[in-house]
Formats: C-alpha cells, sequence, structure tokens
C-alpha cells in the first residue's frame, strides 16, 4: 500500500515554477496532497499541473507575483475552490539580491525585501486567516513552511541584502509561530544549504563558484531532493509539536 500522509491535504505552493518549488509540488503532490502551483511564469505551471495530474494527482496553476500584496489572497480564494480548504503553505517565492552595498541597485534592494520578506509576511497572514476561519487550524492541520538560507544565519560576502532577508524570514517564522501558536497554526522554517538552482546555477559556473564549492567540508553541491525529508516533516503530522523551528539542511557547508 502507498503511504500517503498528506492524503486529502490542500497545500499552496508559491515561486513554483522552477527549481526547489516544483520539486515541493511534485513531493507533496506524490504524499497525497492536492496542490496549488502558484508563480508569476504560468507557462512553465501548466506543464507541472500536467504532470501531477498524468501521475494521477490533483493540481492547479496560479498565476501569482508575491510583490502584489492585493493577488495574494485572491489567489488562495482560487486555490481553495478549485482544491478544498488550504492546509499547508509553503512560502519558496524568493529572489537572489545580489549585489555589493555600495552599488547594489535602490530598486534591487527594494525587490529581494518585497519578495523575499514582504511576501512571506502577507502570504503567510492570508493562508492563516482561512486556516482559522475553516477550522483547518483547530483540528490541528495548519501548517506554513517558510523557505530561509542558511544565508539567513551567516553572513556571505557580497550578499548582504540577501542575507539580511533570509534573516528576516527568520526572525518571522519564529515571530508568527509565537503570535499564532495558541490558533494551533505551526509556524517553521527550513534554511537550506546550496543546492544548484536558477538562481545560482551561472555563478558555480564560475571559476569563483567552483573555488566556493572546493571549500565546503564535503566540496559538493546539495542534490535537489535534500529537503524532502525535512518538507514532510514539517507539513506532516509531527509537526502538530513543532512551531518556530529552523531546520538547517546544508551538507555541512556553514561549518
Amino acid at each position: 500500500m502507498i503511504d500517503r500522509p498528506l492524503q486529502n491535504r490542500t497545500a499552496f505552493i508559491t515561486g513554483a515554477s522552477s527549481g526547489l518549488g516544483v520539486r515541493f509540488a511534485h513531493l507533496l503532490a506524490g504524499a497525497g496532497a492536492k496542490v496549488a502551483l502558484a508563480a508569476r511564469r504560468t507557462d512553465r505551471l501548466d506543464a507541472e499541473v500536467a504532470y501531477i495530474r498524468a501521475a494521477g494527482g490533483e493540481a492547479v496553476a496560479i498565476a501569482l507575483d508575491v510583490s502584489d500584496a492585493e493577488a495574494i489572497g485572491p489567489a488562495i480564494d482560487r486555490a481553495e475552490a478549485e482544491l478544498g480548504p488550504l492546509s499547508i503553505l509553503v512560502n519558496n517565492a524568493g529572489v537572489g539580491g545580489d549585489g555589493a552595498a555600495l552599488s547594489l541597485p535602490v530598486d534591487r534592494y527594494d525587490q529581494t525585501f518585497d519578495v523575499n520578506v514582504r511576501g512571506v509576511y502577507l502570504a503567510a497572514r492570508e493562508a492563516a486567516k482561512r486556516m482559522i476561519d475553516s477550522g483547518v487550524a483547530e483540528a490541528g492541520d495548519a501548517r506554513i513552511v517558510n523557505i530561509a538560507s542558511i544565508a539567513g544565519l551567516n553572513q556571505l560576502p557580497g550578499l548582504t541584502a540577501y542575507c539580511a532577508s533570509k534573516a528576516a524570514v527568520i526572525s518571522l517564522t519564529q515571530g508568527l509561530a509565537r503570535e499564532w501558536a495558541k490558533r494551533h497554526i505551526a509556524v517553521n522554517a527550513i534554511a537550506p544549504g546550496y543546492i544548484e538552482t536558477e538562481i545560482n546555477s551561472d555563478w558555480f559556473a564560475t571559476d569563483g563558484g567552483r573555488a566556493q564549492i572546493a571549500g565546503f567540508p564535503r566540496r559538493r553541491l546539495m542534490d535537489n531532493d535534500a529537503l524532502d525529508q525535512a518538507l514532510l516533516l514539517l507539513t506532516g503530522r509531527a509537526a502538530r509539536f513543532m512551531t518556530g523551528s529552523v531546520i538547517v539542511v546544508d551538507d555541512g557547508q556553514s561549518l
């Protein structure tokens, strides 16, 4: 018998058109969840939805730019209308924000915080409202997982804005966990190390990127399945007793 620990749960995943977002959508669908894939690039979403449906899962594609505050609530409403009451939010959407502080344009700094911090905060708030109103929270099934980074725990050169944004995600996770503890909403975060994605692939192809990898204790990037078990833990039954946690999965890269 196939184990489907998230059977009939509805999950909403931001930044689901590529990289980790796609991986998360496939993983949660495979665990039985009905998944809403949200991102700006809907052409990519349609292909992933078709893949999940062909495998027997339930999925919908939803156009969403998390920097648009007015769009987040309606996007979640659409997901609930098509898939049922929301019980899992994965705040995965993010941008790089690389650049030295003296030269980083202000609009790039603003975009980093609009997506990486403001978008996380607003999506969590809109999700929490619906989880409370539907009774999902009271039933103990409400899960919010924010994707932070080891950059939120360690200062990395040339990434001051990005590191600050991910540190803010960790702070938001702990603050919302405390605020919503009595509402029975589990709010946790995963802080990944380096996995090759569209955001960083160009860098790791350079001499500097290869030198960075050589400096890691295990001299490698992580595989794209590195976060699977952490995500299943934080979206599943065990997270009834976890809130405000930050799980670091980095292959020792920050040692």
